[in-house]
This record gives C-alpha cells, sequence and structure tokens, in this order.
C-alpha cells in the first residue's frame, strides 16, 4: 500500500527542481499521485475497506491543493506537471 524507498527517491530525482528539493510542489505531487495509484489497485480487491478510503479522499484533496497552489503561482509549472503524470485536469 505505501510505496518504497527507492520508488519515493526515484520519483523525487525525477520531480526535483534542484539537486536538494526533495519537498517541493512537484514532487510532494508526484509521491501522491503514486500513493493515490496504489490505493485505488488496493480497492479493485478490498471494495469494503471504507476506513482506507477516507485516507483515499485525504490525499486527494491534498493534491488537489497543491495543484491549486501551482496554478496560481506559477501556470507553466502546473501544466508540465499535469501532463508528466498525466492528470485529467
Amino acid at each position: 500500500m505505501s510505496i518504497t524507498l527507492e520508488r519515493k527517491a526515484e520519483l523525487i530525482k525525477t520531480h526535483a527542481r534542484s539537486e536538494n528539493d526533495t519537498g517541493g510542489s512537484e514532487v510532494q505531487i508526484a509521491i501522491l499521485s503514486e500513493r493515490i495509484a496504489n490505493l485505488t489497485e488496493h480497492f479493485k480487491t478490498h471494495k469494503k475497506d471504507n476506513h482506507s478510503r477516507r485516507g483515499l479522499l485525504k490525499l486527494v484533496s491534498q493534491r488537489r491543493r497543491l495543484l491549486d497552489y501551482l496554478k496560481a503561482t506559477d501556470t507553466a509549472r502546473y501544466t508540465a506537471i499535469v501532463e508528466t503524470l498525466g492528470l485529467r485536469r
């Protein structure tokens, strides 16, 4: 359900804006997207897991807030991360 340290390091390396960027908006959005994808797969087999579903909704809303922030501050970075991750919006 959670992501491995290797996968998280790979996401950070891919989406970081600088060498020491581990908490930038793009990095956070990428990590949240990975966690959301993992939980979505989890719900295909565990349909009645409502406690985890609440966590999924919190993750989705947190990613939405980060995307809204990025769109308001830097539209180019917003469009780049949306295209890179293949998000619908």
